[in-house]
């Protein structure tokens, strides 16, 4: 009996697996952030370009800056394609640099396409008492962070280290929205987070917070005029462990499936998520949440998220110092 070559699959397959089920993608924050708006347009536009058109929701497990709802789907994700997850761009490099935290392996999963880069930014309030990087060389400056695997920690860390800038480092709060939250009371007087995330929160657009640093390997087309964690840097190796932690800002914010999955479903879900952003009703709907859009084929971003964990031995361990 003739049959289709492996890896290949019937036409109709995708569509007759996907018609009437449920995707559900898992997000590792609370509603109101970049992640939670990412996904909700996601799940709103999504579904018309999976043949089948399946139902989408979105579960938010948040906890350990998104540490928990990542081990939970590394653990407990159906194999099918009916659960993707939008994760830190950081899973990779912190399963590298935190293994007794992160209880997966990236190997395991796949990319199926990035809505943005998340180049991070370190934003500071107007009325702290150091508002440039000479000043927080030499006066204590208190940043909020979310939990010990994520970005808003490891930049922080990076910079104490690395630069001579004098952070007090605070963890716990649960999302972005806390951490606005706490610059407005004065609890902390900096915070390191996604640009994409800050870009348009009122806070910034009033002056009440402003970006002074960048985390990426690149400057953000916004962010000009804003220096890169790196190059606050003088030692080349420590600027090497900068650029190291911040390779997955290329990642940014991406749907994420088990690589388990069949490869049929996998192309149809990434070809549904690029005809999804090239469609101008979600485009629009993207421009009105303020978010960014600037997307990367899930092919792509397994070669980048590959290219993370082959970064060379001494830099990854010259990272996990940096961290304990």
């Amino acid at each position: 009996m003739w049959c289709l070559p492996r890896g290949l699959t019937e036409p109709d397959t995708v569509a007759e697996f996907y018609k009437g089920r449920t995707i559900t993608i898992l997000i590792g924050f609370p509603a109101g952030g970049s992640y939670d708006t990412y996904a909700r347009l996601a799940a709103a536009h999504l579904r018309s370009f999976i043949p089948g058109q399946p139902s989408i929701v979105v579960q938010s497990r948040p906890g350990g800056s998104g540490v928990g709802a990542v081990t939970y789907f590394s653990a407990n994700a159906p194999k099918d394609g009916t659960m993707l997850g939008i994760f830190p761009e950081t899973i990779a490099i912190s399963q590298q640099t935190e293994p007794r935290v992160s209880k997966w392996n990236v190997r395991d999963f796949t990319y199926i396409g990035s809505f943005a880069n998340s180049n991070g930014v370190f934003v500071v309030r107007k009325d702290a008492q150091a508002l440039t990087i000479e000043q927080m060389r030499v006066t204590t400056v208190h940043v909020g962070c979310n939990g010990r695997t994520g970005a808003s920690y490891i930049n922080p860390v990076l910079l104490k280290a690395y630069a001579g800038l004098k952070f007090d480092i605070h963890c716990g709060y649960p999302g972005s929205n806390e951490i606005s939250i706490a610059l407005a009371r004065g609890e902390i007087d900096v915070t390191a987070g996604a640009w994409t995330g800050w870009r348009n929160r009122a806070q910034l657009l009033d002056g009440t917070v402003r970006p002074v640093i960048q985390a990426g390997m690149d400057r953000h087309k916004e962010l000009s005029n804003v220096p890169l964690m790196q190059e606050l840097i003088s030692d080349r190796k420590e600027a090497e462990v900068a650029e190291f932690l911040s390779s997955g800002s290329a990642i940014g914010r991406a749907l994420i499936a088990p690589r388990a999955v069949p490869s049929g479903r996998i192309a149809a879900l990434r070809a549904a998520f690029l005809a999804m952003t090239a469609d101008e009703k979600f485009r629009t709907e993207i421009r009105r949440s303020g978010l960014e859009l600037d997307p990367i084929s899930g092919a792509e971003l397994d070669r980048i998220s590959t290219r993370i964990l082959e970064a060379p031995t001494e830099i990854v361990q010259l990272a996990i110092e940096l961290a304990k």
